[in-house]
């Protein structure tokens, strides 16, 4: 049924450009862990939330191949929008550079190279849109750093990936039929997702919305009180720690195994979330 799910949807959307469809299928071919890259519906789903949003500038933390920046780019050829990557990994860096110099993508992408915590400490301005899809562990540091700091535009949104952690996050017998090769790594990133889940969604300052889709996605924006005015001044308790587990592994924006754009109907790259299973190639 999860397959079909996927494919009915794939089917009534509009879907992702030639250069992105390649870069989906190298990585697939490139790389043993390309489950973690977002699949082709979430791509469309990108490009769309772009051009909606009409953003003028795009923070990831998190890049993997380069398959989502490209998404960014195609969705924001309108407003030209400047687009920042934070990455780590070595293979990851080189992946990236590959898509940005193959689609010549750096006339607008910048590419940061080294722990996204210390990236973002560095970073100034806002961001319409900010898409976290790196270590499941540093989720919570990320997101709070971007509050404190004030990057997220007054009417941005931030898009976490992955939150379901195939599962995980919700019950560890969730999954039954999750692989037992990569049970232990989900089972740790959904202890970390879990405290992130419930600090951000009990952060005054903002708003969350938990949604049921790829992998679960939970948008999250400036709180807005009675008199229209965004809410940002609130600290939670000076709270600063990041939610701890050892779900290291593959790398991205610290080094640390992360999971992309999954999806909680099929996983990443259209797979089965059950088992991991590619129910798409």
């Amino acid at each position: 049924m999860a397959a079909e799910v996927t494919d009915y949807c794939s089917k009534h959307t509009n879907g992702i450009p030639s250069s992105m469809q390649d870069v989906w299928q190298w990585t697939v071919k490139s790389f043993k862990d390309a489950d973690k890259m977002s699949s082709p519906l979430q791509g469309a789903w990108m490009i769309f939330l772009a051009e909606d949003r009409q953003a003028k500038r795009i923070l990831e933390i998190g890049s993997y191949s380069g398959y989502s920046a490209l998404a960014w780019y195609e969705g924001t050829k309108r407003t030209k929008a400047d687009i920042i990557l934070l990455e780590l990994s070595p293979e990851m860096i080189a992946a990236t550079r590959r898509t940005l110099d193959t689609y010549n993508l750096n006339d607008r992408v910048t590419l940061i190279e080294g722990p996204a915590q210390e990236s973002i400490a560095t970073l100034t301005g806002t961001f319409d849109i900010v898409f976290v899809d790196a270590n499941k562990d540093g989720y919570l540091g990320y997101v709070k750093a971007i509050l404190d700091q004030n990057l997220l535009a007054p009417n941005g949104v931030i898009v976490c990936d992955n939150v379901f952690a195939r599962g995980m996050t919700i019950s560890t017998s969730a999954n039954p039929d999750l692989d037992n090769s990569v049970r232990p790594y989900w089972t740790e990133c959904g202890k970390a997702l879990q405290k992130f889940n419930e600090y951000v969604v009990n952060d005054p300052r903002v708003d969350v919305t938990m949604l049921p889709v790829f992998d679960g996605v939970s948008m999250i924006k400036w709180k807005v009180d009675a008199s229209n005015t965004t809410v940002k001044s609130v600290d939670r308790l000076g709270e600063k720690e990041s939610a701890n587990g050892d779900c290291s592994g593959g790398v991205r924006a610290d080094g640390a195994m992360n999971g992309g754009g999954g999806n909680a109907v099929n996983g990443n790259l259209d797979v089965d979330a059950a088992n991991g299973t590619d129910a798409d190639k």
